[in-house]
């Protein structure tokens, strides 16, 4: 998702909780892998990769020049004959310490076994960051944390619910995948990632203004986008 998108995914939800909510995730991410830190952990559950986080991390750590935003990806399994960047697994998590960041991301339960590493590594003095559906093991061990919002029904979901489904079909051209029955969706873990990572990436959080046209700071953003860097996923 480039920046245009990013930002009219933005306009569509100005009126909800969800660009300052991401923001301020995004904030706690930056200030924790300052370039005094000691890296960035990114982990999964074991169904669950977030090859996409990692990615757009990597992508806003060469784009502002913040290296300490590029993550290390933690895999529950790691395939035989893959990059070394590539090959990192949980016991990684057993080294982490302080001055390290620990960013868990999954929609779904992470598991106890992998609740266990992250309890040991907040205890070694690790940042534990949460990113997921509200698993509440998982929260209590965070430092911060941002859940996506559950699954309503149709008639209970109201305006933020229809302003995330707008969201989406501008971000992405299209529905999300499980619409309800009137196309209503919340918003969802992907749609968060993708605005947490822009976020983490600003170099500064813009100021509100009101009187700005649309337009205009749809311009701005063009203007600051810069040819990608060489993928490294």
């Amino acid at each position: 998702m480039d920046a245009v998108r990013v930002a009219l995914l933005r306009e569509v939800l100005a009126g909800t909780e969800w660009v300052q909510a991401t923001r301020r995730f995004a904030r706690s991410l930056r200030t924790s892998v300052a370039p005094h830190g000691g890296g960035l952990l990114l982990v999964g559950s074991a169904a669950y990769e977030p090859w996409h986080l990692a990615a757009h991390l990597d992508d806003e750590a060469a784009w502002s020049g913040l290296p300490e935003l590029s993550p290390t990806l933690v895999r529950h399994r790691v395939p035989s004959g893959v990059p070394a960047h590539l090959s990192v697994g949980l016991g990684r998590l057993e080294a982490a310490g302080r001055g390290e960041t620990l960013l868990v991301v999954t929609p779904e339960q992470p598991g106890a076994g992998l609740l266990e590493r992250v309890h040991d590594a907040r205890r070694n003095g690790a940042t534990v960051l949460a990113l997921d559906g509200g698993d509440r093991d998982l929260h209590a061990l965070a430092h911060d944390a941002l859940a996506a919002p559950p699954a309503v029904p149709v008639d209970d979901a109201g305006p933020d619910a229809e302003a995330c489904a707008g969201a989406y079909a501008e971000a992405h051209g299209e529905p999300p995948a499980g619409t309800y029955a009137d196309g209503v969706q919340d918003l969802d873990l992907d749609t968060l990632q993708h605005l947490v990572s822009a976020a983490a990436g600003e170099n500064s959080l813009p100021a509100p203004r009101p009187h700005r046209r649309f337009r205009d700071r749809l311009a701005r953003l063009a203007d600051e986008l810069t040819s990608p860097p060489p993928p490294r996923w």
